[in-house]
Protein backbone atom coordinates (compact mmCIF):
# COMPACT_ATOMS: atom_id res chain seq x y z
CA UNK A 1 0.00 0.00 0.00
CA UNK A 2 1.69 3.12 -0.62
CA UNK A 3 -1.01 3.71 1.84
CA UNK A 4 0.37 5.70 4.60
CA UNK A 5 0.52 3.32 7.47
CA UNK A 6 1.08 5.66 10.29
CA UNK A 7 0.42 8.18 8.41
CA UNK A 8 -0.69 8.53 6.90
CA UNK A 9 -0.93 13.71 9.71
CA UNK A 10 -2.62 18.48 12.66
CA UNK A 11 -3.55 21.74 13.41
CA UNK A 12 -1.82 24.21 11.65
CA UNK A 13 -1.40 27.60 13.07
CA UNK A 14 1.41 29.78 14.27
CA UNK A 15 -0.09 29.92 17.74
CA UNK A 16 -0.17 27.06 20.17
CA UNK A 17 -2.57 24.44 18.83
CA UNK A 18 -5.88 23.87 20.53
CA UNK A 19 -6.64 20.36 21.67
CA UNK A 20 -10.09 19.03 20.90
CA UNK A 21 -11.69 15.59 21.14
CA UNK A 22 -11.46 13.44 18.03
CA UNK A 23 -11.77 9.86 16.83
CA UNK A 24 -14.96 9.33 18.79
CA UNK A 25 -17.10 6.27 18.59
CA UNK A 26 -14.63 3.68 19.91
CA UNK A 27 -14.76 2.61 23.51
CA UNK A 28 -12.01 2.70 26.12
CA UNK A 29 -10.97 -0.33 28.05
CA UNK A 30 -11.78 -0.60 31.74
CA UNK A 31 -9.74 -2.54 34.25
CA UNK A 32 -10.53 -3.68 37.78
CA UNK A 33 -8.23 -5.03 40.46
CA UNK A 34 -10.33 -8.15 40.90
CA UNK A 35 -10.99 -9.17 37.31
CA UNK A 36 -8.27 -7.49 35.28
CA UNK A 37 -9.39 -6.70 31.76
CA UNK A 38 -13.13 -6.34 31.25
CA UNK A 39 -15.41 -5.26 28.45
CA UNK A 40 -15.19 -1.75 27.00
CA UNK A 41 -17.49 0.79 28.55
CA UNK A 42 -20.12 2.66 26.60
CA UNK A 43 -18.39 6.01 27.00
CA UNK A 44 -16.65 7.23 23.85
CA UNK A 45 -12.87 7.20 23.95
CA UNK A 46 -11.45 10.71 24.18
CA UNK A 47 -8.28 11.56 22.33
CA UNK A 48 -6.36 14.76 22.43
CA UNK A 49 -5.59 15.72 18.88
CA UNK A 50 -4.51 18.58 16.70
CA UNK A 51 -7.36 19.59 14.40
CA UNK A 52 -7.33 21.91 11.44
CA UNK A 53 -9.89 23.96 9.63
CA UNK A 54 -8.19 24.96 6.41
CA UNK A 55 -5.69 23.61 3.92
CA UNK A 56 -4.33 27.10 3.51
CA UNK A 57 -2.74 27.07 6.94
CA UNK A 58 0.88 25.81 6.85
CA UNK A 59 1.67 22.55 8.62
CA UNK A 60 4.07 24.03 11.15
CA UNK A 61 2.96 23.10 14.68
CA UNK A 62 4.72 24.84 17.52
CA UNK A 63 7.16 22.74 19.50
CA UNK A 64 6.15 22.11 23.10
CA UNK A 65 7.94 24.51 25.49
CA UNK A 66 10.50 21.96 26.66
CA UNK A 67 14.10 21.06 25.93
CA UNK A 68 13.05 17.50 25.00
CA UNK A 69 11.30 17.29 21.66
CA UNK A 70 8.15 15.23 21.32
CA UNK A 71 8.52 12.23 19.02
CA UNK A 72 6.62 11.42 15.83
CA UNK A 73 6.83 8.24 13.73
CA UNK A 74 5.36 7.63 10.29
CA UNK A 75 5.93 5.56 7.18
CA UNK A 76 4.71 4.51 3.76
CA UNK A 77 4.58 1.06 2.16
CA UNK A 78 6.98 0.39 -0.73
CA UNK A 79 4.35 -0.99 -3.08
CA UNK A 80 3.41 0.64 -6.37
CA UNK A 81 4.45 4.19 -7.13
CA UNK A 82 4.39 7.00 -4.60
CA UNK A 83 1.65 9.32 -5.82
CA UNK A 84 0.38 12.81 -5.18
CA UNK A 85 -1.95 11.61 -2.42
CA UNK A 86 0.94 10.04 -0.49
CA UNK A 87 2.98 13.19 -0.97
CA UNK A 88 0.39 15.84 -0.06
CA UNK A 89 -1.27 13.73 2.64
CA UNK A 90 1.89 12.54 4.34
CA UNK A 91 5.43 13.09 3.06
CA UNK A 92 5.14 16.83 2.37
CA UNK A 93 3.91 17.34 5.93
CA UNK A 94 6.96 15.56 7.33
CA UNK A 95 9.18 18.38 6.12
CA UNK A 96 7.53 20.77 8.58
CA UNK A 97 7.30 18.23 11.37
CA UNK A 98 11.01 17.40 11.29
CA UNK A 99 11.83 20.99 12.28
CA UNK A 100 9.83 20.87 15.49
CA UNK A 101 9.81 17.22 16.55
CA UNK A 102 12.07 14.23 17.00
CA UNK A 103 11.04 12.33 13.86
CA UNK A 104 11.49 8.80 12.56
CA UNK A 105 10.32 8.07 9.02
CA UNK A 106 10.60 4.52 7.79
CA UNK A 107 9.72 2.37 4.81
CA UNK A 108 7.23 -0.18 6.12
CA UNK A 109 8.29 -3.15 4.00
CA UNK A 110 6.94 -5.73 6.46
CA UNK A 111 3.45 -4.34 5.93
CA UNK A 112 3.88 -4.68 2.17
CA UNK A 113 3.67 -8.48 2.29
CA UNK A 114 0.23 -8.73 3.92
CA UNK A 115 -1.28 -9.05 0.44
CA UNK A 116 0.15 -10.83 -2.64
CA UNK A 117 3.23 -8.94 -3.86
CA UNK A 118 6.13 -9.22 -6.31
CA UNK A 119 9.15 -10.50 -4.36
CA UNK A 120 11.45 -9.53 -7.24
CA UNK A 121 10.43 -5.89 -6.90
CA UNK A 122 10.23 -5.44 -3.12
CA UNK A 123 13.90 -4.55 -2.60
CA UNK A 124 13.93 -2.06 -5.49
CA UNK A 125 10.65 -0.50 -4.39
CA UNK A 126 12.05 -0.09 -0.86
CA UNK A 127 15.09 1.80 -2.14
CA UNK A 128 12.91 3.89 -4.46
CA UNK A 129 10.66 4.90 -1.58
CA UNK A 130 13.62 5.86 0.60
CA UNK A 131 15.05 7.98 -2.23
CA UNK A 132 11.70 9.73 -2.66
CA UNK A 133 11.61 10.57 1.07
CA UNK A 134 14.97 12.31 0.71
CA UNK A 135 14.13 13.93 -2.62
CA UNK A 136 10.98 15.44 -1.11
CA UNK A 137 13.04 17.16 1.58
CA UNK A 138 13.40 14.80 4.53
CA UNK A 139 16.62 15.97 6.19
CA UNK A 140 18.71 13.20 7.74
CA UNK A 141 20.29 15.69 10.15
CA UNK A 142 16.82 16.17 11.66
CA UNK A 143 15.04 12.85 11.01
CA UNK A 144 15.98 9.18 11.00
CA UNK A 145 15.18 7.37 7.74
CA UNK A 146 15.31 3.58 7.79
CA UNK A 147 13.75 0.35 6.59
CA UNK A 148 11.32 -1.33 8.98
CA UNK A 149 12.74 -4.85 8.50
CA UNK A 150 16.25 -3.57 9.30
CA UNK A 151 15.18 -3.08 12.93
CA UNK A 152 14.29 -6.56 14.13
CA UNK A 153 12.65 -5.29 17.30
CA UNK A 154 9.53 -4.50 15.23
CA UNK A 155 8.78 -8.19 14.73
CA UNK A 156 9.85 -9.24 18.23
CA UNK A 157 7.59 -6.69 19.90
CA UNK A 158 4.74 -7.62 17.59
CA UNK A 159 4.88 -11.20 18.89
CA UNK A 160 4.90 -10.05 22.51
CA UNK A 161 1.98 -7.70 21.87
CA UNK A 162 0.08 -10.48 20.07
CA UNK A 163 -0.01 -12.44 23.32
CA UNK A 164 -1.94 -9.58 24.92
CA UNK A 165 -4.25 -8.79 21.98
CA UNK A 166 -7.78 -10.25 22.17
CA UNK A 167 -8.75 -11.79 18.83
CA UNK A 168 -12.03 -9.88 18.97
CA UNK A 169 -10.13 -6.59 18.68
CA UNK A 170 -8.66 -7.74 15.36
CA UNK A 171 -11.88 -9.23 14.00
CA UNK A 172 -13.59 -5.85 14.22
CA UNK A 173 -10.99 -4.08 12.04
CA UNK A 174 -12.86 -2.63 9.06
CA UNK A 175 -9.95 -2.83 6.63
CA UNK A 176 -9.51 -6.54 7.28
CA UNK A 177 -13.20 -7.18 6.68
CA UNK A 178 -13.18 -5.23 3.43
CA UNK A 179 -9.99 -6.72 2.00
CA UNK A 180 -10.74 -10.28 3.03
CA UNK A 181 -14.20 -10.01 1.49
CA UNK A 182 -12.67 -8.89 -1.80
CA UNK A 183 -9.86 -11.47 -1.85
CA UNK A 184 -11.74 -14.49 -0.46
CA UNK A 185 -10.72 -16.64 2.51
CA UNK A 186 -8.35 -18.85 0.52
CA UNK A 187 -6.32 -15.83 -0.60
CA UNK A 188 -6.15 -14.04 2.76
CA UNK A 189 -3.07 -14.58 4.93
CA UNK A 190 -3.04 -14.38 8.72
CA UNK A 191 -0.77 -11.33 8.34
CA UNK A 192 -3.70 -9.30 7.00
CA UNK A 193 -5.55 -9.94 10.26
CA UNK A 194 -2.59 -9.31 12.54
CA UNK A 195 -0.90 -6.39 10.80
CA UNK A 196 -2.60 -3.86 13.14
CA UNK A 197 -0.53 -5.47 15.91
CA UNK A 198 2.61 -4.87 13.85
CA UNK A 199 1.48 -1.29 13.37
CA UNK A 200 1.09 -0.98 17.13
CA UNK A 201 4.61 -2.34 17.50
CA UNK A 202 5.90 0.24 15.00
CA UNK A 203 4.45 3.03 17.13
CA UNK A 204 4.95 1.81 20.70
CA UNK A 205 8.51 0.65 20.09
CA UNK A 206 9.69 4.27 19.81
CA UNK A 207 7.63 5.66 22.72
CA UNK A 208 5.91 7.92 20.19
CA UNK A 209 4.08 10.99 21.44
CA UNK A 210 2.13 11.62 18.22
CA UNK A 211 1.21 9.62 15.14
CA UNK A 212 -0.03 11.25 11.91
CA UNK A 213 -3.17 9.37 10.85
CA UNK A 214 -5.60 9.53 7.96
CA UNK A 215 -9.24 8.53 7.95
CA UNK A 216 -8.44 4.92 7.02
CA UNK A 217 -6.01 4.46 9.92
CA UNK A 218 -7.98 5.94 12.82
CA UNK A 219 -9.29 2.57 13.97
CA UNK A 220 -5.80 1.08 14.01
CA UNK A 221 -4.47 3.88 16.19
CA UNK A 222 -7.35 3.31 18.58
CA UNK A 223 -6.26 -0.32 18.84
CA UNK A 224 -2.66 0.80 19.44
CA UNK A 225 -3.75 3.05 22.29
CA UNK A 226 -5.91 0.34 23.86
CA UNK A 227 -3.11 -2.19 23.54
CA UNK A 228 -0.62 0.16 25.20
CA UNK A 229 -3.02 0.70 28.10
CA UNK A 230 -3.70 -3.03 28.37
CA UNK A 231 -0.01 -3.99 28.50
CA UNK A 232 0.71 -1.18 30.97
CA UNK A 233 -2.02 -2.56 33.21
CA UNK A 234 -1.10 -6.24 32.87
CA UNK A 235 2.67 -5.90 33.26
CA UNK A 236 3.58 -2.37 34.31
CA UNK A 237 3.61 -0.51 37.61
CA UNK A 238 4.46 -2.45 40.76
CA UNK A 239 4.38 -5.77 38.91
CA UNK A 240 7.28 -4.64 36.75
CA UNK A 241 9.13 -3.16 39.72
CA UNK A 242 8.95 -6.49 41.57
CA UNK A 243 10.80 -8.05 38.64
CA UNK A 244 13.62 -5.56 39.00
CA UNK A 245 12.33 -2.95 36.55
CA UNK A 246 11.81 0.75 37.07
CA UNK A 247 8.04 0.37 37.41
CA UNK A 248 5.48 2.80 36.00
CA UNK A 249 4.16 2.63 32.47
CA UNK A 250 5.90 0.49 29.88
CA UNK A 251 4.54 2.36 26.85
CA UNK A 252 3.55 5.92 26.15
CA UNK A 253 -0.02 6.13 24.88
CA UNK A 254 0.29 8.06 21.60
CA UNK A 255 -1.99 10.86 20.47
CA UNK A 256 -3.23 11.27 16.88
CA UNK A 257 -2.20 14.07 14.56
CA UNK A 258 -5.10 14.73 12.22
CA UNK A 259 -4.29 16.00 8.71
CA UNK A 260 -5.54 19.41 7.59
CA UNK A 261 -8.92 19.47 5.89
CA UNK A 262 -8.47 18.98 2.17
CA UNK A 263 -5.13 17.15 2.37
CA UNK A 264 -6.95 13.94 1.42
CA UNK A 265 -6.37 13.84 -2.33
CA UNK A 266 -9.05 12.14 -4.40
CA UNK A 267 -8.89 10.14 -7.61
CA UNK A 268 -8.64 11.91 -10.98
CA UNK A 269 -11.34 9.60 -12.32
CA UNK A 270 -13.74 9.80 -9.36
CA UNK A 271 -13.83 12.77 -7.02
CA UNK A 272 -15.49 10.67 -4.32
CA UNK A 273 -12.76 8.01 -4.13
CA UNK A 274 -9.36 8.42 -2.52
CA UNK A 275 -6.31 8.52 -4.81
CA UNK A 276 -4.81 5.07 -4.38
CA UNK A 277 -1.99 2.85 -5.61
CA UNK A 278 -4.35 -0.09 -5.67
CA UNK A 279 -6.74 1.51 -8.17
CA UNK A 280 -6.53 -0.52 -11.41
CA UNK A 281 -6.16 2.53 -13.66
CA UNK A 282 -2.95 4.57 -13.53
CA UNK A 283 -5.03 7.41 -14.99
CA UNK A 284 -6.60 7.85 -11.53
CA UNK A 285 -3.41 9.22 -9.93
CA UNK A 286 -0.43 11.50 -10.49
CA UNK A 287 2.73 9.60 -9.58
CA UNK A 288 5.59 11.69 -8.23
CA UNK A 289 7.90 10.38 -10.96
CA UNK A 290 5.47 10.84 -13.86
CA UNK A 291 7.01 12.67 -16.83
CA UNK A 292 5.75 16.06 -17.98
CA UNK A 293 3.85 14.51 -20.88
CA UNK A 294 2.21 11.90 -18.67
CA UNK A 295 1.11 14.54 -16.15
CA UNK A 296 -0.30 16.73 -18.92
CA UNK A 297 -2.19 13.80 -20.43
CA UNK A 298 -3.65 12.69 -17.07
CA UNK A 299 -4.88 16.18 -16.22
CA UNK A 300 -6.25 16.66 -19.71
CA UNK A 301 -8.29 13.45 -19.40
CA UNK A 302 -9.30 13.75 -15.73
CA UNK A 303 -12.97 13.77 -14.83
CA UNK A 304 -14.71 17.17 -14.60
CA UNK A 305 -18.33 18.36 -14.75
CA UNK A 306 -20.56 20.56 -16.91
CA UNK A 307 -21.03 23.44 -14.47
CA UNK A 308 -19.83 26.93 -15.35
CA UNK A 309 -16.86 28.19 -13.32
CA UNK A 310 -15.01 26.37 -10.54
CA UNK A 311 -15.75 26.29 -6.82
CA UNK A 312 -14.78 24.66 -3.55
CA UNK A 313 -17.04 22.72 -1.18
CA UNK A 314 -20.02 22.10 -3.45
CA UNK A 315 -21.13 18.50 -2.68
CA UNK A 316 -22.49 18.22 -6.19
CA UNK A 317 -19.04 19.00 -7.62
CA UNK A 318 -16.50 16.68 -5.96
CA UNK A 319 -14.10 16.86 -8.92
CA UNK A 320 -14.04 20.65 -8.81
CA UNK A 321 -13.27 20.63 -5.09
CA UNK A 322 -10.55 17.99 -5.51
CA UNK A 323 -8.72 19.64 -8.40
CA UNK A 324 -8.89 23.09 -6.81
CA UNK A 325 -7.54 21.61 -3.56
CA UNK A 326 -4.66 19.98 -5.42
CA UNK A 327 -3.84 23.31 -7.09
CA UNK A 328 -4.01 25.10 -3.76
CA UNK A 329 -1.68 22.64 -2.02
CA UNK A 330 0.79 22.56 -4.91
CA UNK A 331 0.84 26.33 -5.49
CA UNK A 332 0.98 27.30 -1.81
CA UNK A 333 -1.84 29.79 -2.27
CA UNK A 334 -4.68 30.28 0.17
CA UNK A 335 -8.10 28.85 -0.43
CA UNK A 336 -9.50 32.34 -0.88
CA UNK A 337 -6.84 33.24 -3.45
CA UNK A 338 -7.51 30.09 -5.47
CA UNK A 339 -11.29 30.55 -5.30
CA UNK A 340 -10.99 34.12 -6.58
CA UNK A 341 -8.47 33.20 -9.28
CA UNK A 342 -10.46 30.28 -10.67
CA UNK A 343 -14.13 31.12 -10.07
CA UNK A 344 -14.74 32.25 -13.66
CA UNK A 345 -12.34 29.88 -15.43
CA UNK A 346 -13.46 27.18 -17.80
CA UNK A 347 -12.07 23.68 -17.38
CA UNK A 348 -9.70 23.93 -20.35
CA UNK A 349 -7.95 27.01 -18.96
CA UNK A 350 -7.78 25.60 -15.43
CA UNK A 351 -6.32 22.28 -16.58
CA UNK A 352 -3.41 24.09 -18.23
CA UNK A 353 -2.88 26.09 -15.02
CA UNK A 354 -2.94 22.95 -12.87
CA UNK A 355 -0.65 21.02 -15.22
CA UNK A 356 1.98 23.77 -15.17
CA UNK A 357 1.82 24.02 -11.38
CA UNK A 358 2.24 20.25 -10.95
CA UNK A 359 5.19 20.05 -13.35
CA UNK A 360 6.94 23.02 -11.72
CA UNK A 361 6.46 21.55 -8.25
CA UNK A 362 7.45 17.97 -9.04
CA UNK A 363 10.41 18.60 -11.34
CA UNK A 364 12.91 19.47 -8.55
CA UNK A 365 11.83 16.35 -6.65
CA UNK A 366 12.38 14.22 -9.74
CA UNK A 367 15.82 15.71 -10.38
CA UNK A 368 16.89 15.15 -6.77
CA UNK A 369 15.51 11.59 -6.88
CA UNK A 370 17.70 10.74 -9.87
CA UNK A 371 20.75 12.17 -8.11
CA UNK A 372 20.12 10.05 -5.02
CA UNK A 373 19.47 6.87 -6.99
CA UNK A 374 22.73 7.35 -8.89
CA UNK A 375 24.67 7.29 -5.61
CA UNK A 376 23.81 3.93 -4.07
CA UNK A 377 26.55 4.23 -1.43
CA UNK A 378 24.98 7.42 -0.09
CA UNK A 379 21.51 5.85 0.11
CA UNK A 380 22.87 2.73 1.80
CA UNK A 381 24.68 4.90 4.34
CA UNK A 382 21.57 6.93 5.13
CA UNK A 383 19.50 3.78 5.71
CA UNK A 384 22.19 2.11 7.81
CA UNK A 385 22.64 5.16 10.03
CA UNK A 386 18.89 5.58 10.37
CA UNK A 387 18.44 1.93 11.33
CA UNK A 388 21.17 2.19 13.98
CA UNK A 389 19.58 5.25 15.59
CA UNK A 390 16.16 3.60 15.49
CA UNK A 391 17.48 0.33 16.92
CA UNK A 392 19.03 2.11 19.92
CA UNK A 393 15.59 3.43 20.87
CA UNK A 394 13.73 0.26 19.94
CA UNK A 395 16.03 -2.12 21.82
CA UNK A 396 15.63 -0.15 25.05
CA UNK A 397 11.84 -0.46 24.81
CA UNK A 398 12.01 -4.14 23.85
CA UNK A 399 14.29 -5.00 26.78
CA UNK A 400 11.85 -3.32 29.16
CA UNK A 401 8.96 -5.33 27.74
CA UNK A 402 10.86 -8.61 28.02
CA UNK A 403 11.70 -7.80 31.63
CA UNK A 404 8.18 -6.72 32.55
CA UNK A 405 6.72 -9.88 30.98
CA UNK A 406 9.02 -12.07 33.08
CA UNK A 407 11.52 -13.36 30.52
CA UNK A 408 14.98 -14.52 31.57
CA UNK A 409 17.34 -11.60 30.98
CA UNK A 410 20.01 -12.01 28.31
Amino acid sequence: MGRPVLSHFLTLSHSYPRFTPSLRGHFPVKYTKTTGFVSPSRRPIRFRCFCSVSVSEPLVPQSPPTTVKKRIVSGVQPTGSIHLGNYLGAIKNWISLQNSYDTLFFIVDLHAITLPYDAQQLSKATRDTAAIYLACGVDTSKASVFVQSHVRAHVELMWLLSSATPIGWLNRMIQFKEKSRKAGDENVAVALLTYPVLMASDILLYQSDFVPVGEDQKQHLELTRELAERVNFLYGGRKWKKLGGRGGTIFKVPEPLIPPAGARVMSLTDGLSKMSKSAPSDQSRINLLDSKDVIANKIKRCKTDSFIGLEFDNPERPESNNLLSIYQLISGKTKEEVAQECENMNWGTFKILLTDALIDHLQPIQVRYEEIMSDSAYLDRVLAEGAKKAADIADATLNNVYQAMGFLRR
